[in-house]
């Protein structure tokens, strides 16, 4: 049985197959496309994505069995071009919040949960809670907008200058370095608990379009004048004020219980997962790391599977390395086309030793491997790395490679198994969904990850899950004594992941990246 899921169709579009009960592919179409996708695009229908979801699975169109959509979707043209391509398939429509917990819910660990939903709308709905039995879920609560905690969140990310619905990520870590002053005028205007959530809208003004629409009660409450700039030093605490109130939401409209499971948009804020993990009083928290509209395309896929087919088989989210990959030929024709000088790299201990070198040598590394992450975190396999002891890893990643701001940290990516030396971390940190606690005694050889106090990202890397990855932390260890390399994404500012190798050299050469493995082919400045 072969499922097409389709997810985020007016932004974030993406594509999953689900192919005899496994998750076969899952891919953006940003990362096709090489450019972000806006909010009601021109062509919705991700027709790059699904094309190479089925060359993944090995399908064809007539193969397929389902099309399942989660919604919303544009007009009627939309249903004919699918229909189109897929005329021998049932097509079917799942609801924007129900596609979210399915990924989340059915992806889990957990055959019983609370599965919790936000995000700032889809389907007039900003989210959800439900419980999770089995291979099947029943709704408890949904909250509509203009009850939304992450409208709330965005017009907070535009009042200190941001973008909305682009750059929440940078609020947040803005947050870590602010205070609690503001965190009760939050939760007086974001009033949640375990029966739902309201907004104050008095808090607000209608004649105020732009500055996140804030109104002289709130600007009064900080202390300004209505409508006056945000001084810098009220900031990061206006910031702290919002993050620590969406904590405090979420886990009054959480509930209690054992296993929690959580998607949306709100689920891509690390701070968030953490006090989750840590503070809620759930015993397990499982984050859908594609938490997105993008994730929904799997969501939709795993509650067709479900629902329609009654099939009662659990599909487990065992890997994010779900996107094309590329042979040592195909590489080669790239290279050689774009005439580069390269050397190769015969045989895996030759490719680690090269990179150990290259990396105690305090050089900016591009690492490119095996399938594409589906999802914007990099996991090692689309990485750009650095020596956790070259002491100027955060300046050249930053400021010099990924163009950003400061207090925008990198990961520290560790084995698994030992994990718990230099950190302290929760189960999310797999995918890096949420964030660790440096250990004392390590906390100034990672100085140049820490967020503030001693928050640092942590991606914990398994064996099983990234060989090859986990092989070169190792050696990186037996050379320096610490098997800890930072990893941020591989990518130039504003673009997705690169995909294929002719995106790798593309980034490669129009930044300060010093050197690059693509498959076993290196290539240096």
């Amino acid at each position: 049985m072969i499922i097409l899921g389709i997810g985020g169709v007016l932004g974030d579009a993406a594509a999953a197959i689900l192919k005899d009960g496994e998750l076969a592919a899952a891919v953006e179409e940003s990362k096709l496309l090489r450019r972000r996708m806006h909010w009601g695009g021109r062509d919705p229908l991700p027709e790059r994505a699904i094309a190479m979801c089925l060359e993944l699975a090995g399908a064809r169109p007539e193969q397929v069995d389902a099309v399942a959509v989660a919604r919303p979707v544009p007009e009627k043209d939309f249903y004919l071009r699918l229909r189109a391509q897929f005329p021998a398939s049932r097509i079917t429509l799942v609801e924007h919040h129900l596609a979210h917990a399915a990924s989340a819910y059915f992806a889990s660990p957990f055959d019983e949960a609370t599965v919790l939903t936000l995000d700032r709308g889809g389907d007039f709905r900003c989210g959800s809670r439900w419980a999770g039995h089995g291979a099947s879920m029943t709704i408890e609560q949904e909250h509509y907008s203009p009850d939304s905690l992450c409208d709330v969140y965005s017009r907070v990310t535009e009042l200190l200058g941001f973008e909305a619905n682009v750059d929440e990520h940078k609020v947040q870590w803005l947050s870590v370095h602010g205070d609690e002053r503001f965190r009760d005028l939050f939760l007086e205007i974001l009033k949640a608990d375990e029966a739902g959530l309201h907004v104050d809208r008095a808090f607000f003004s209608t004649e105020r379009p732009h500055s996140g629409g804030f109104g002289h009660r709130f600007y009064a409450a900080l202390g300004l004048e209505d409508g006056a700039p945000i001084p810098e030093a009220l900031r990061a605490p206006i910031a702290a004020g919002v993050q620590q109130a969406a904590e405090t939401a979420v886990m009054r409209l959480a509930g209690h219980g054992r296993n929690l499971c959580l998607a949306g948009g709100l689920g891509f804020n690390a701070l968030l997962v953490s006090a989750l993990e840590n503070r809620s009083g759930f015993e397990n928290v499982f984050v859908q790391p594609v938490a997105g509209n993008a994730g929904t395309a799997i969501g939709a896929a795993l509650e067709t599977w479900h629902h329609l087919f009654r099939q009662e088989k659990r599909v487990r989210l065992d890997t994010l390395s779900l996107g094309p990959s590329y042979s040592a030929a195909e590489t080669k024709q790239v290279l050689e086309n774009c005439k580069l000088n390269f050397h190769y790299l015969l045989t895996t201990e030759e490719l680690i030793a090269a990179a150990v070198a290259q990396l105690n040598d305090h050089r900016i590394v591009a690492w490119m491997h095996g399938r594409m992450e589906f999802g914007a975190r990099a996991l090692g396999n689309r990485s750009i790395l650095a020596s956790p002891l070259d002491p100027y890893s955060t300046e050249n990643l930053n400021t010099f490679i990924k163009h950003r701001e400061p207090v925008r940290k990198f990961a520290a990516s560790v084995p698994a198994e030992l994990a718990g030396q230099y950190f302290e971390v929760g189960p999310n940190a797999r995918y890096l969904a949420t964030v660790g606690r440096v250990r004392p005694e390590y906390a100034e050889k990672f100085a140049a990850a820490i967020l503030a106090g001693d928050l640092v990202r942590v991606h914990t890397v398994d064996a099983r899950e990234n060989p090859l990855y986990w092989k070169l932390l190792h050696a990186a260890g037996e050379s320096t004594g610490l098997p800890v390399l930072y990893n941020t994404s591989f990518n130039l500012f504003g673009e997705p992941l690169v995909s294929d190798p002719r995106d790798a050299v593309r980034s490669f050469y129009s930044s300060g990246i010093d050197a690059m493995f693509v498959g076993n082919f290196f290539l240096q400045k």
